[in-house]
């Protein structure tokens, strides 16, 4: 299997990114965007000024907003946020993709309403098509930039993940695969709320020995709650759980972090999302994660904490309060 004709669906900074790593080994890469401005822009001046603005993109790379050019891929890329995953597989499915197409999703996020994953979404309109899962510690602005990263992809289908990671690696990024495919979606979508927890305590300037702490406590919560929900506990001890948490709680790129950072320096969430200016997926996913933990009954208190700042207006001092008043456990609990 060898990707030739690769379409990105979603042109903000992951995607942008995802797509300058893809035009560097395949003939010509579609970034599919929703501005017909800006992809015009992109295009002329081969910079998206918007999302990635230190990043020259491949002249082989090419801006539209027409959706159709998936009626000829053999990989699509769908890197929108979580709550526009539904609609934009249901938009392409109406177009017609070949069965043959594989998708591979690179959002992180779970569907509040229904509890699913974004490769579970995407299944629903394309049951025929093989589809794939990326995930790590990556953020957009370094590897659009060449610096050294590694990633994850889980693909049930050895083949297609082989594939998929001979597409993915060069001398600077490093793929590995795993059929765990729910592990990896949980993982990178849990991390995220732990990324506003890290953020908030970095505004508190609570020092480096309580964002320390949080890390290996956020682990030991995402592989309880990851279990729970089908993942296999190995799994968020790797790039797309550990090594994901690590970055986004320390990494000044984190949009969570960032908002968390807004909250701790004593912002309203409202205030904090719109000084982003960007998609914040750890925002809409504290809820979702919060009330998949109640579905499943497992026990998350930094969750719970999170979910009580953004959503039960709990200041954010009182909610870090509420971690060190609970009673003692075993650190193996």
């Amino acid at each position: 299997m060898n990707f030739k004709n690769p379409v990105v669906i979603g042109s903000g900074s992951w995607g942008t990114a995802l797509a300058i790593f893809l035009a560097r080994k395949c003939p010509q890469v579609h970034l599919v965007g929703r501005d017909e401005a800006a992809a015009d822009a992109i295009n002329a001046t081969h910079r998206n000024e918007r999302y990635l603005p230190k990043a020259e993109l491949p002249t082989n790379l090419l801006a539209t907003t027409d959706m159709d050019v998936v009626k000829s891929a053999d990989l699509v890329l769908l890197v929108v946020p979580t709550s526009a995953t539904r609609a934009t597989a249901e938009a392409l499915a109406a177009l017609g993709v070949p069965e043959s197409a594989v998708f591979l999703s690179c959002s992180k996020g779970i569907e509040r309403e229904s509890g699913k994953r974004m490769s579970q979404i995407i299944e629903d309109s394309f049951p025929q098509n093989p589809i794939a899962v990326l995930s790590g510690p990556n953020h957009a602005e370094e590897i659009a930039l060449g610096l050294p990263a590694a990633a994850t992809i889980g693909c049930s289908g050895i083949e297609v993940g082989e594939a998929l990671q001979e597409i993915f690696s060069n001398e600077r990024f490093r793929s590995y695969t795993n059929q765990d495919i729910a592990g990896i979606e949980l993982g990178g979508a849990i991390k995220n709320v732990f990324a506003i927890a890290a953020g908030v305590a970095a505004g508190l300037k609570l020092g480096d020995n309580a964002r320390s702490a949080l890390v290996p406590r956020a682990l030991a919560e995402m592989t309880r709650l990851g279990s729970d929900l089908g993942g296999n506990p190995e799994t968020f001890a790797g790039l797309s759980g550990l090594g994901d948490l690590i970055a986004t709680c320390f990494s000044e790129h984190s949009r969570n972090h960032k908002v968390g950072l807004a909250l701790g320096r004593g912002k309203k969430l409202k205030e904090a999302v719109e000084e982003l200016g960007m998609v914040a997926e750890g925002v809409p996913n504290t809820r979702s994660v919060y009330e998949a933990a109640r579905r499943v009954g497992a026990r998350t208190p930094i969750i719970d904490v999170v979910y009580a700042m953004l959503y039960q207006d709990v200041p954010p001092a009182e909610g870090l309060e509420r971690l060190f008043r609970r009673s003692p456990r075993r650190e193996s609990e």
